[in-house]
Protein backbone atom coordinates (compact mmCIF):
# COMPACT_ATOMS: atom_id res chain seq x y z
CA UNK A 1 0.00 0.00 0.00
CA UNK A 2 1.38 2.94 -1.00
CA UNK A 3 1.33 6.46 1.19
CA UNK A 4 1.79 10.14 1.22
CA UNK A 5 4.42 10.96 3.31
CA UNK A 6 6.47 13.84 4.87
CA UNK A 7 8.65 14.77 7.41
CA UNK A 8 9.09 17.60 10.10
CA UNK A 9 12.56 18.43 11.02
CA UNK A 10 13.49 17.55 14.69
CA UNK A 11 16.30 15.52 13.52
CA UNK A 12 14.94 14.23 10.92
CA UNK A 13 13.17 11.87 13.90
CA UNK A 14 9.62 12.81 13.03
CA UNK A 15 7.75 11.46 10.28
CA UNK A 16 4.01 11.11 9.02
CA UNK A 17 2.44 9.25 6.07
CA UNK A 18 -1.09 9.02 4.90
CA UNK A 19 -2.70 5.87 3.66
CA UNK A 20 -4.95 5.59 0.56
CA UNK A 21 -7.94 5.08 3.07
CA UNK A 22 -6.93 7.99 5.21
CA UNK A 23 -4.85 6.48 8.26
CA UNK A 24 -2.02 8.87 9.65
CA UNK A 25 0.58 7.22 10.28
CA UNK A 26 3.29 9.04 12.56
CA UNK A 27 6.62 7.79 14.15
CA UNK A 28 9.83 9.36 16.50
CA UNK A 29 12.47 7.33 15.87
CA UNK A 30 14.40 7.39 19.32
CA UNK A 31 17.49 4.94 18.26
CA UNK A 32 19.36 4.44 21.60
CA UNK A 33 15.92 2.50 22.66
CA UNK A 34 15.20 -1.31 22.57
CA UNK A 35 11.40 -0.70 22.32
CA UNK A 36 8.82 0.56 20.31
CA UNK A 37 5.16 2.11 22.24
CA UNK A 38 2.77 1.94 19.68
CA UNK A 39 -0.70 3.30 19.55
CA UNK A 40 -3.87 2.87 17.76
CA UNK A 41 -5.98 6.10 18.23
CA UNK A 42 -9.40 6.37 17.30
CA UNK A 43 -11.70 10.15 16.88
CA UNK A 44 -14.26 8.65 19.02
CA UNK A 45 -15.35 8.89 23.03
CA UNK A 46 -17.80 9.71 25.23
CA UNK A 47 -18.69 12.72 23.40
CA UNK A 48 -19.92 11.24 20.24
CA UNK A 49 -22.59 9.49 22.29
CA UNK A 50 -26.08 10.26 22.72
CA UNK A 51 -27.70 10.02 26.99
CA UNK A 52 -29.30 6.58 25.87
CA UNK A 53 -26.18 5.17 24.82
CA UNK A 54 -23.63 6.80 27.16
CA UNK A 55 -20.76 4.70 28.20
CA UNK A 56 -20.97 2.54 24.76
CA UNK A 57 -17.81 3.89 23.64
CA UNK A 58 -16.11 2.95 26.83
CA UNK A 59 -17.57 -0.63 26.60
CA UNK A 60 -16.84 -1.32 23.17
CA UNK A 61 -13.45 -0.73 24.38
CA UNK A 62 -13.94 -3.80 26.56
CA UNK A 63 -15.35 -5.90 24.19
CA UNK A 64 -12.71 -5.73 21.23
CA UNK A 65 -10.70 -7.58 24.14
CA UNK A 66 -13.35 -10.53 24.83
CA UNK A 67 -12.54 -12.33 21.41
CA UNK A 68 -11.80 -11.79 17.88
CA UNK A 69 -12.17 -14.15 14.27
CA UNK A 70 -8.87 -15.24 14.56
CA UNK A 71 -7.83 -14.95 18.27
CA UNK A 72 -9.36 -15.97 21.70
CA UNK A 73 -9.63 -13.61 24.79
CA UNK A 74 -6.58 -15.33 26.09
CA UNK A 75 -4.64 -15.33 23.07
CA UNK A 76 -5.07 -11.70 22.63
CA UNK A 77 -3.63 -11.08 26.18
CA UNK A 78 -1.15 -13.91 25.96
CA UNK A 79 0.24 -12.82 22.65
CA UNK A 80 2.25 -10.11 23.59
CA UNK A 81 2.48 -10.61 27.50
CA UNK A 82 4.35 -14.04 26.53
CA UNK A 83 7.42 -11.11 24.81
CA UNK A 84 7.70 -8.99 27.43
CA UNK A 85 5.45 -6.85 26.17
CA UNK A 86 2.29 -5.24 27.48
CA UNK A 87 -1.57 -4.47 25.59
CA UNK A 88 -3.76 -1.88 27.26
CA UNK A 89 -6.41 0.58 26.28
CA UNK A 90 -8.52 3.82 27.76
CA UNK A 91 -11.13 5.78 26.84
CA UNK A 92 -11.78 9.54 26.84
CA UNK A 93 -14.33 12.53 26.85
CA UNK A 94 -13.31 12.31 22.87
CA UNK A 95 -10.24 9.99 21.91
CA UNK A 96 -10.08 6.33 22.31
CA UNK A 97 -6.85 4.44 22.60
CA UNK A 98 -5.54 0.86 21.81
CA UNK A 99 -2.00 0.84 22.29
CA UNK A 100 1.12 -1.43 23.04
CA UNK A 101 4.65 -1.54 24.22
CA UNK A 102 7.31 -4.14 23.06
CA UNK A 103 10.19 -4.76 21.91
CA UNK A 104 11.26 -3.37 18.22
CA UNK A 105 11.64 -6.77 16.93
CA UNK A 106 7.74 -7.43 17.67
CA UNK A 107 6.26 -4.52 16.01
CA UNK A 108 4.72 -6.19 13.51
CA UNK A 109 3.00 -8.51 15.95
CA UNK A 110 2.14 -5.60 18.11
CA UNK A 111 0.32 -4.09 14.64
CA UNK A 112 -1.34 -7.45 13.92
CA UNK A 113 -3.15 -7.58 17.65
CA UNK A 114 -4.19 -3.95 17.27
CA UNK A 115 -5.44 -4.63 13.95
CA UNK A 116 -7.16 -7.49 14.89
CA UNK A 117 -8.86 -5.67 17.89
CA UNK A 118 -10.22 -3.05 15.53
CA UNK A 119 -11.39 -5.60 12.49
CA UNK A 120 -12.63 -8.61 13.96
CA UNK A 121 -14.12 -7.79 17.13
CA UNK A 122 -16.77 -11.07 17.71
CA UNK A 123 -18.82 -9.48 20.17
CA UNK A 124 -19.77 -12.53 21.41
CA UNK A 125 -23.13 -11.94 23.29
CA UNK A 126 -22.42 -14.26 25.87
CA UNK A 127 -19.24 -12.61 26.43
CA UNK A 128 -20.97 -9.19 26.17
CA UNK A 129 -23.39 -10.31 29.31
CA UNK A 130 -20.11 -10.98 31.79
CA UNK A 131 -18.62 -7.89 30.68
CA UNK A 132 -21.38 -5.64 31.07
CA UNK A 133 -21.17 -6.67 34.91
CA UNK A 134 -17.56 -6.08 34.71
CA UNK A 135 -18.20 -2.79 33.90
CA UNK A 136 -21.32 -2.24 36.27
CA UNK A 137 -18.29 -3.17 38.85
CA UNK A 138 -16.20 -1.05 37.53
CA UNK A 139 -19.09 1.91 37.63
CA UNK A 140 -19.64 1.16 41.04
CA UNK A 141 -16.35 1.53 42.03
CA UNK A 142 -16.14 4.66 40.87
CA UNK A 143 -19.11 5.63 43.15
CA UNK A 144 -17.25 4.44 46.44
CA UNK A 145 -14.38 6.89 45.11
CA UNK A 146 -15.77 10.37 45.79
CA UNK A 147 -12.85 12.08 45.40
CA UNK A 148 -12.94 10.46 41.68
CA UNK A 149 -16.67 10.75 41.39
CA UNK A 150 -16.95 14.73 42.06
CA UNK A 151 -15.18 15.53 38.30
CA UNK A 152 -18.10 13.26 36.64
CA UNK A 153 -20.61 15.86 38.52
CA UNK A 154 -18.57 18.58 37.69
CA UNK A 155 -18.46 17.94 33.91
CA UNK A 156 -21.58 17.65 34.06
CA UNK A 157 -22.20 20.93 35.41
CA UNK A 158 -20.24 22.42 33.10
CA UNK A 159 -21.43 21.17 29.83
CA UNK A 160 -24.69 19.31 30.48
CA UNK A 161 -26.33 18.74 28.24
CA UNK A 162 -23.57 18.52 25.84
CA UNK A 163 -21.68 14.88 25.56
CA UNK A 164 -19.22 16.10 27.19
CA UNK A 165 -20.89 16.51 30.45
CA UNK A 166 -21.60 12.70 30.43
CA UNK A 167 -19.76 9.94 32.73
CA UNK A 168 -17.21 7.96 30.68
CA UNK A 169 -18.41 4.58 31.94
CA UNK A 170 -22.05 5.39 31.50
CA UNK A 171 -24.54 4.64 33.71
CA UNK A 172 -25.50 1.28 35.24
CA UNK A 173 -28.93 1.52 34.03
CA UNK A 174 -27.84 2.24 30.47
CA UNK A 175 -25.11 -0.40 30.19
CA UNK A 176 -27.30 -3.34 31.27
CA UNK A 177 -29.28 -2.75 28.50
CA UNK A 178 -26.42 -3.28 25.37
CA UNK A 179 -26.68 -5.34 22.99
CA UNK A 180 -24.27 -6.38 20.26
CA UNK A 181 -26.18 -4.87 17.28
CA UNK A 182 -25.83 -0.91 19.52
CA UNK A 183 -21.97 -1.90 19.61
CA UNK A 184 -21.60 -2.83 15.97
CA UNK A 185 -23.41 0.44 15.15
CA UNK A 186 -21.24 3.11 17.21
CA UNK A 187 -18.52 1.10 15.71
CA UNK A 188 -19.41 1.30 12.20
CA UNK A 189 -20.59 5.09 13.04
CA UNK A 190 -16.98 6.19 13.84
CA UNK A 191 -14.13 3.48 13.74
CA UNK A 192 -13.69 4.91 10.20
CA UNK A 193 -10.03 5.35 8.38
CA UNK A 194 -10.31 9.02 8.47
CA UNK A 195 -10.74 9.12 12.25
CA UNK A 196 -8.01 6.61 12.97
CA UNK A 197 -4.04 7.73 13.73
CA UNK A 198 -1.28 5.21 14.65
CA UNK A 199 1.30 6.36 16.47
CA UNK A 200 4.54 5.18 17.76
CA UNK A 201 7.62 6.12 18.82
CA UNK A 202 10.81 3.97 19.72
CA UNK A 203 13.64 1.97 17.96
CA UNK A 204 11.57 2.08 14.65
CA UNK A 205 11.61 2.45 11.22
CA UNK A 206 8.85 4.82 9.38
CA UNK A 207 8.55 2.87 5.96
CA UNK A 208 8.74 -0.49 7.93
CA UNK A 209 5.96 1.04 10.17
CA UNK A 210 3.86 2.20 7.61
CA UNK A 211 4.67 -1.12 5.70
CA UNK A 212 2.96 -3.06 8.64
CA UNK A 213 -0.39 -0.90 9.16
CA UNK A 214 -0.79 -0.82 5.06
CA UNK A 215 -0.52 -4.45 5.48
CA UNK A 216 -2.65 -4.97 8.56
CA UNK A 217 -5.24 -2.03 8.11
CA UNK A 218 -6.00 -1.49 4.20
CA UNK A 219 -9.27 -3.27 4.53
CA UNK A 220 -10.35 -0.29 6.58
CA UNK A 221 -12.07 2.28 3.49
CA UNK A 222 -14.91 3.84 5.45
CA UNK A 223 -14.72 7.05 6.23
CA UNK A 224 -17.43 9.76 8.10
CA UNK A 225 -18.10 12.83 9.55
CA UNK A 226 -17.51 13.59 13.20
CA UNK A 227 -20.24 15.78 14.00
CA UNK A 228 -19.65 17.69 17.03
CA UNK A 229 -22.67 19.12 19.02
CA UNK A 230 -22.63 22.95 19.84
CA UNK A 231 -21.83 23.82 23.56
CA UNK A 232 -24.43 25.16 25.66
CA UNK A 233 -24.38 28.61 27.44
CA UNK A 234 -22.26 29.21 29.97
CA UNK A 235 -24.62 28.93 32.96
CA UNK A 236 -22.76 29.54 35.92
CA UNK A 237 -23.99 27.20 38.60
CA UNK A 238 -23.16 26.40 42.46
CA UNK A 239 -24.65 22.71 42.54
CA UNK A 240 -24.29 20.90 46.37
CA UNK A 241 -24.97 16.67 46.45
CA UNK A 242 -25.17 14.44 49.47
CA UNK A 243 -23.14 11.89 49.06
CA UNK A 244 -22.67 9.17 51.72
CA UNK A 245 -18.61 10.06 52.36
CA UNK A 246 -16.68 10.91 55.63
CA UNK A 247 -15.37 14.07 53.70
CA UNK A 248 -16.31 17.20 51.54
CA UNK A 249 -15.49 17.33 47.87
CA UNK A 250 -15.32 20.21 46.39
CA UNK A 251 -14.57 21.71 42.40
CA UNK A 252 -14.46 25.11 41.66
CA UNK A 253 -13.31 25.91 37.64
CA UNK A 254 -14.65 27.14 34.45
CA UNK A 255 -14.85 26.79 30.52
CA UNK A 256 -11.62 27.69 28.89
CA UNK A 257 -9.87 27.31 25.13
CA UNK A 258 -9.52 24.28 23.35
CA UNK A 259 -6.79 22.24 22.80
CA UNK A 260 -5.09 24.37 19.74
CA UNK A 261 -5.53 27.74 20.91
CA UNK A 262 -2.72 30.00 21.41
CA UNK A 263 -4.07 30.78 25.35
CA UNK A 264 -3.10 27.43 26.70
CA UNK A 265 0.19 27.80 27.60
CA UNK A 266 -0.66 31.07 29.83
CA UNK A 267 -3.71 28.99 31.16
CA UNK A 268 -1.20 25.96 31.95
CA UNK A 269 1.46 28.93 33.60
CA UNK A 270 -1.72 29.60 35.91
CA UNK A 271 -2.52 26.07 36.80
CA UNK A 272 0.89 25.88 37.90
CA UNK A 273 1.30 29.24 39.87
CA UNK A 274 -2.07 28.07 41.47
CA UNK A 275 -2.12 24.23 42.23
CA UNK A 276 0.43 21.94 40.78
CA UNK A 277 2.48 20.69 43.31
CA UNK A 278 3.50 21.26 46.70
CA UNK A 279 5.10 24.81 46.47
CA UNK A 280 2.07 25.98 44.24
CA UNK A 281 -0.01 29.05 45.87
CA UNK A 282 -3.43 26.53 47.18
CA UNK A 283 -1.27 23.89 48.71
CA UNK A 284 0.24 26.67 50.61
CA UNK A 285 -2.40 28.42 51.96
CA UNK A 286 -4.76 25.61 52.47
CA UNK A 287 -3.05 22.63 53.60
CA UNK A 288 0.44 24.67 54.72
CA UNK A 289 -0.80 27.94 56.47
CA UNK A 290 -4.15 27.17 57.48
CA UNK A 291 -4.24 23.08 57.65
CA UNK A 292 -7.67 23.16 56.05
CA UNK A 293 -7.24 20.09 53.51
CA UNK A 294 -5.48 17.09 53.08
CA UNK A 295 -5.59 17.14 48.96
CA UNK A 296 -6.07 20.32 47.44
CA UNK A 297 -4.62 20.72 43.44
CA UNK A 298 -5.58 22.66 40.35
CA UNK A 299 -5.84 20.80 36.97
CA UNK A 300 -6.30 21.78 33.21
CA UNK A 301 -8.16 19.88 30.13
CA UNK A 302 -8.22 20.89 26.69
CA UNK A 303 -10.56 19.71 24.26
CA UNK A 304 -11.35 19.97 20.01
CA UNK A 305 -13.42 23.51 21.15
CA UNK A 306 -13.44 23.84 24.66
CA UNK A 307 -11.10 23.27 27.96
CA UNK A 308 -12.04 23.24 31.41
CA UNK A 309 -10.09 24.71 34.55
CA UNK A 310 -10.73 23.88 38.18
CA UNK A 311 -9.53 23.38 41.38
CA UNK A 312 -10.04 20.39 43.89
CA UNK A 313 -9.94 20.10 47.23
CA UNK A 314 -11.33 17.35 50.02
CA UNK A 315 -11.78 19.01 53.69
CA UNK A 316 -14.16 19.09 56.62
CA UNK A 317 -18.04 19.76 55.91
CA UNK A 318 -17.41 22.05 58.91
CA UNK A 319 -14.10 23.98 56.36
CA UNK A 320 -15.90 24.26 52.91
CA UNK A 321 -16.98 27.75 53.16
CA UNK A 322 -13.68 29.24 54.32
CA UNK A 323 -11.51 27.21 51.82
CA UNK A 324 -13.98 28.45 48.54
CA UNK A 325 -12.83 31.35 50.56
CA UNK A 326 -9.46 31.36 50.27
CA UNK A 327 -9.56 29.89 47.00
CA UNK A 328 -11.39 32.80 45.84
CA UNK A 329 -8.42 34.86 47.83
CA UNK A 330 -6.43 33.20 45.29
CA UNK A 331 -8.17 33.65 42.15
CA UNK A 332 -8.57 37.89 42.99
CA UNK A 333 -4.75 37.82 43.66
CA UNK A 334 -3.99 36.92 40.05
CA UNK A 335 -7.30 39.27 38.60
CA UNK A 336 -5.53 41.95 40.58
CA UNK A 337 -1.71 41.66 40.62
CA UNK A 338 0.04 40.49 37.97
CA UNK A 339 3.00 37.85 39.14
CA UNK A 340 6.51 39.18 39.84
CA UNK A 341 8.78 37.71 37.06
CA UNK A 342 10.90 35.97 39.22
CA UNK A 343 7.80 33.61 40.30
CA UNK A 344 6.83 33.76 36.40
CA UNK A 345 10.54 32.22 35.74
CA UNK A 346 10.28 29.56 38.56
CA UNK A 347 6.76 28.29 36.64
CA UNK A 348 7.76 28.13 33.42
CA UNK A 349 10.94 26.18 34.39
CA UNK A 350 8.33 23.87 36.21
CA UNK A 351 6.28 23.39 33.60
CA UNK A 352 9.01 22.49 30.89
CA UNK A 353 10.93 20.54 33.59
CA UNK A 354 7.59 18.49 33.88
CA UNK A 355 7.08 18.09 29.91
CA UNK A 356 10.49 16.91 29.50
CA UNK A 357 10.58 14.25 32.22
CA UNK A 358 7.85 13.35 31.21
CA UNK A 359 9.07 12.61 27.84
CA UNK A 360 11.47 10.24 29.07
CA UNK A 361 9.16 7.61 28.53
CA UNK A 362 8.38 6.10 24.96
CA UNK A 363 4.85 5.47 25.47
CA UNK A 364 4.75 9.09 26.59
CA UNK A 365 6.37 10.53 23.06
CA UNK A 366 4.01 8.29 21.32
CA UNK A 367 0.50 10.17 23.23
CA UNK A 368 2.16 13.34 22.41
CA UNK A 369 2.86 12.40 18.64
CA UNK A 370 -0.65 10.97 18.22
CA UNK A 371 -2.22 14.51 20.23
CA UNK A 372 -0.37 16.94 18.23
CA UNK A 373 -2.17 14.50 14.71
CA UNK A 374 -5.09 15.20 16.03
CA UNK A 375 -5.26 18.50 17.67
CA UNK A 376 -3.00 20.75 15.07
CA UNK A 377 -2.63 18.26 12.14
CA UNK A 378 0.49 18.14 12.45
CA UNK A 379 3.70 18.75 14.95
CA UNK A 380 5.21 20.67 17.19
CA UNK A 381 8.56 20.02 18.22
CA UNK A 382 9.58 20.44 21.60
CA UNK A 383 11.89 23.29 21.00
CA UNK A 384 8.54 25.06 19.73
CA UNK A 385 6.91 24.13 22.92
CA UNK A 386 9.60 25.47 24.88
CA UNK A 387 9.10 28.61 23.08
CA UNK A 388 6.07 28.74 22.98
CA UNK A 389 5.95 28.40 27.04
CA UNK A 390 8.86 30.84 27.59
CA UNK A 391 7.37 33.15 25.43
CA UNK A 392 4.49 33.88 27.52
CA UNK A 393 4.64 36.80 29.36
CA UNK A 394 3.59 38.53 32.62
CA UNK A 395 0.67 40.28 31.12
CA UNK A 396 -0.82 37.12 29.46
CA UNK A 397 -1.38 36.03 32.50
CA UNK A 398 -3.14 38.69 34.15
CA UNK A 399 -5.46 38.33 31.06
CA UNK A 400 -6.02 35.14 31.16
CA UNK A 401 -7.16 35.36 34.92
CA UNK A 402 -9.67 38.32 34.13
CA UNK A 403 -11.24 36.22 31.17
CA UNK A 404 -11.81 33.05 32.96
CA UNK A 405 -11.31 33.37 37.01
CA UNK A 406 -13.89 36.29 37.45
CA UNK A 407 -16.20 34.95 40.30
CA UNK A 408 -19.63 35.27 37.62
CA UNK A 409 -17.58 33.09 35.47
CA UNK A 410 -17.16 29.86 37.59
CA UNK A 411 -19.11 26.82 38.44
CA UNK A 412 -19.22 25.55 42.06
CA UNK A 413 -19.75 21.81 42.50
CA UNK A 414 -19.92 19.96 46.30
CA UNK A 415 -20.33 16.63 47.76
CA UNK A 416 -20.94 16.47 50.91
CA UNK A 417 -21.85 13.83 53.74
CA UNK A 418 -24.44 16.52 55.73
CA UNK A 419 -28.11 16.66 55.18
CA UNK A 420 -28.45 20.84 55.14
CA UNK A 421 -27.10 23.02 52.59
CA UNK A 422 -24.11 25.43 52.78
CA UNK A 423 -24.15 28.90 51.63
CA UNK A 424 -20.83 29.94 50.38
Amino acid sequence: MFANSNSVNEGSLYRKSILPNGIRVVSEKIPYVRSVSIGLWIEAGTRDENPEENGIAHFLEHMVFKGTKTRTAFELADTLEALGGALNAFTSKELTSFYAHVLDEHLEIAIDILADLLINPLFDPQELEKEKNVVIEEIKDLEDAPDELIFDYFFNDIFSPNPLGLPTLGKKEIVSQFNRENLIRFKEKNYTSNRIVVAAAGNIEHQQLVDFVGKYFSEIQSKSVRNLLELPPEKPTRVQRIYHAQQAHVCIGCRTNRYSAPEKYPILLANTVLGSGMSSRLFQTLREKYGLVYSVFSFADFFLDTGVFGVYIATEEKNICQSIDLIHSEFEKLLNKQLEEAELNKRQSQLKGNLLLGLESTSNRMERLAKMEIYFNGFHTLDDVIHSIDNVQLNDIFEISNTYLNSDKLYQTIIRPGQLEIEC
